[in-house]
């Protein structure tokens, strides 16, 4: 029944600061729309997007509890982990655990572990 993830919404204290840590660190597309009523913004990787709510102004509808830091994501690179580490580092964004071996949804995967801005866990990883 269920092909593939759309998009996530993330609960951000920083909104400037979450941006500026999947965009210019990770390599996301910032993108602005428009609903009937407001507009949003979103980071964009491949077909996906993160969906951006500025914590105590969420959207509705929304997540029972919608917090900052409550998220534990694993993002597949599109480039060696070595240079995941080199991106990481330059971006002064501290690596809490890795590499090490993990298991992904199709398989063994390399991962490294970091914080963002709101300290949800990021685990960015390629196929072992």
């Amino acid at each position: 029944m269920i092909d593939h993830l759309d998009h996530i919404v993330l609960t951000t204290r920083d909104p400037e600061g979450c941006i500026r840590f999947y965009r210019d660190v990770l390599g996301m597309k910032l993108e602005s729309f428009r609903t009937p009523n407001e507009t949003r913004q979103a980071l964009k990787y491949g077909n996906q997007k993160i969906n951006l709510h500025e914590w105590g102004k969420e959207f509705t509808p929304r997540a029972h509890v919608a917090a900052p830091g409550t998220l534990d994501l694993c993002f597949i690179a599109a480039v060696p982990l070595d240079e995941v580490i080199a991106k990481l580092k330059a971006g002064r964004v501290p690596i809490i655990e890795g590499p090490v071996m993990k298991t992904g949804a199709t398989g063994p995967i390399r991962s490294v572990y970091v914080r963002d801005p709101d300290l949800n866990l990021i685990e960015i990883s390629v196929p072992a």
